[in-house]
C-alpha cells in the first residue's frame, strides 16, 4: 500500500520529522538512563566528584578506550587527569559538596556558561565540562 500520496509532499514531510522526532526522543531517554546517576556526586549524595567530571571522565572513555589497554591506565588516565585539573582550575574543586557550597556564578572563566546564560550552578558546571572536553578535543585535532 502507498503511504504517501505523491501529490502531498507535506505528509511526507510530516512523517520524516516524526521518524527523526521519535529517535530523538529514543537518545534522550537512553542518555538519561545513562548519565542520570552521574548527578548531584554520584547518586545524590554531594560526597562525591562532581557530576559533570564524572560524565566527562565517561566521555574521555568511550571516546579513548583501547580493548589492548586494559583499565585505560595509558589512554584514558593520562587524558581523565588533565581534563579534572582543568576543571578543578576554573572551579577551585571537583568534589559536589564543595562545589555546592561555592556555588560558582557563570563568569569569564566560563565563557560558554555565561555566553548561554546558564545559572544554575549544575548547569554552568554542566557547560563548562562540555567546553573543556571541546578544547581538548580540538587540541588533540579530533574535533
Amino acid at each position: 500500500p502507498k503511504v504517501v500520496d505523491p501529490d502531498d509532499v507535506e505528509m511526507l514531510e510530516d512523517l520524516i520529522m516524526a521518524a527523526i522526532n521519535d529517535g530523538y526522543k529514543k537518545a534522550d531517554d537512553v542518555y538519561k538512563e545513562k548519565m542520570g546517576p552521574f548527578g548531584g556526586g554520584m547518586g545524590g549524595c554531594h560526597e562525591e566528584v562532581c557530576g559533570a567530571v564524572s560524565g566527562g571522565v565517561y566521555v574521555l572513555s568511550r571516546l579513548h578506550a583501547d580493548p589492548a589497554d586494559r583499565g585505560g591506565h595509558k589512554t584514558v588516565y593520562p587524558k581523565a587527569k588533565e581534563f579534572r585539573r582543568r576543571f578543578e582550575e576554573v572551579f577551585g574543586h571537583t568534589r559536589c559538596g564543595d562545589l555546592r557550597t561555592v556555588a560558582p556564578g557563570a563568569t569569564e572563566a566560563t565563557p560558554a556558561a555565561f555566553r548561554l546564560g546558564a545559572h544554575s550552578h549544575c548547569d554552568i558546571m554542566v557547560v563548562t565540562a562540555v567546553e573543556i572536553l571541546e578544547q581538548m578535543l580540538a587540541e588533540a585535532g579530533e574535533r
